[in-house]
């Protein structure tokens, strides 16, 4: 049985809150009573049975947080990519799963709103880009529908090759066969953003010809299959996807043919907003840690273990890496933007990797701190250690990629890239090339 409520330290702890906008610290208080309240609650449960947090999703949905990176003129919160973070990773610090899941809808979202205001786009884009953004809104605002964007293959980089899932056309529109590993939300989102290579006759498939369709749950060929039984993060509901023939029109595109494929080129920061959950995971074992030292778990005997010199050290070391972790991931969103400087994509890369592999360091020593209690399923450090583990492995910005990136654009011109082979080269072409710089056709 879970011990909730769990004391949680308050934004004010970790934000300066006169350089937030009143509505964003309306709604982080927001999501934070959600959290204590209802979703730390169920988070027991949601990872015991790897069942996916359907009531949470009801709760983000009544209080419009579905709607948050819709643009305010469809009828949305209109957050930024800063904005959004923050959210994701205060819905973390209390289930983790919810916030990883709310990051595959917002994504939706925020690849049709902000990929739309890209000054490369040509009159005759937008003009097409439109009614499609327009439709996907729709959708999130009225219907309340719930987008999942799967794009993983299975042991196949789509950062790196054209996506295996592919189309062909078809009179009236296409007809996309293939299949997506980890979907998260399988079975019970609304609607999935579907990444596929159009296939022509006689040439081989290229990046180029990447498209993004989105496909209703209920589309005939369309099936959701396997058991999903992970380490961590197993609220998501990550099974396989398998398209059979599932036919599509223009009308069901997310974007024209050509913009989704440069988001990484040209909008990289929104390529990493998977780290916001595992923030917030680490911020949840630092408050689990300290309300356990401090004898306020309700539930538990009220011990005062602060008086051990060496607990008060480790969450000193806590503290630290929390710190540092977060001012530069701080940092890094709030400076998020389309054609970035290679400065700031930098930063970026290095928030990526600060945060993927910093929540394991904090949650690991939260345990060690916490000691042998912290271990039961009973309390949510064991789970928060487990879902740590996840982040660094996720594409496209995964630890070793990260760290090859930094190298790359430390100590090579940009001119020099392409001629430099490392075992990562099947990643490179998701690396940010510059204004100058190649991308394999991309530009």
């Amino acid at each position: 049985m879970s011990i909730f409520p769990l004391p949680t330290s308050d934004i004010a702890d970790y934000y300066d809150l006169a350089r937030i906008r009143p509505e964003v610290v309306e709604t982080l208080r927001l999501v934070n009573r959600l959290g204590q309240e209802r979703f730390a609650p169920r988070a027991e449960a949601v990872d015991i049975d790897a069942s996916f947090p359907v009531e949470n999703y009801r709760d983000l949905a009544d209080h419009g947080l579905l709607t948050l990176t819709v643009p305010q003129e469809f009828g949305g919160m209109g957050f930024s990519l800063g904005e959004y973070a923050m959210v994701g990773a205060e819905i973390a610090k209390h289930c983790g799963a919810t916030a990883l899941t709310f990051n595959m809808h917002q994504s939706s979202m925020m690849w049709s709103r902000f990929m739309y205001d890209m000054p490369n786009l040509t009159d005759q884009e937008k003009a097409a880009f439109a009614p499609l953004r327009e439709r996907q809104f729709r959708r999130a605002v009225k219907e309340q529908g719930i987008y999942s964007q799967p794009i993983s293959e299975g042991g196949a980089n789509w950062t790196s090759k054209p996506a295996q899932t592919y189309c062909v056309k078809v009179e009236g529109g296409w007809r996309i066969t293939g299949f997506k590993k980890f979907a998260s939300l399988a079975g019970y989102c609304d609607y999935y953003s579907i990444v596929c290579t159009e296939h022509f006759e006689g040439v081989e498939p290229r990046h180029e010809d990447t498209l993004i369709f989105v496909v209703h749950k209920d589309s005939p060929g369309l099936s959701v299959k396997g058991d999903w039984n992970p380490l961590g993060m197993r609220g998501t509901n990550s099974r396989d996807l398998i398209l059979k023939d599932v036919f599509v029109t223009e009308d069901d595109m997310l974007m024209p043919k050509g913009i989704f494929i440069k988001t990484m080129p040209h909008w990289p920061h929104l390529m990493a907003t998977l780290s916001p959950t595992y923030m917030g995971v680490a911020q949840g074992a630092y408050d689990f840690t300290v309300a356990y030292l401090q004898g306020r778990i309700s539930g538990l005997p009220p011990i005062d273990r602060r008086i051990y010199g060496t607990k008060r050290h480790a969450v000193g070391q806590m503290y630290v890496k929390l710190a540092q972790m977060r001012a530069l991931w701080t940092n890094a969103f709030a400076e998020a933007q389309g054609y970035p400087s290679k400065a700031q994509v930098m930063r970026m890369y290095a928030a990526q990797y600060a945060v993927m592999e910093g929540v394991q360091d904090i949650t690991a020593l939260a345990i060690r701190t916490c000691g042998g209690q912290s271990m039961l399923k009973s309390l949510p450090l064991e789970r928060m250690y487990r879902d740590s583990r996840c982040g660094a492995l996720m594409l496209p910005y995964t630890s070793e990629i990260m760290e090859d990136y930094l190298a790359l654009l430390s100590v090579y011109d940009m001119a020099e890239i392409d001629n430099v082979k490392t075992d990562t080269d099947s990643a490179r072409n998701s690396l940010w090339r510059g204004e100058t710089g190649t991308a394999g056709g991309l530009r």
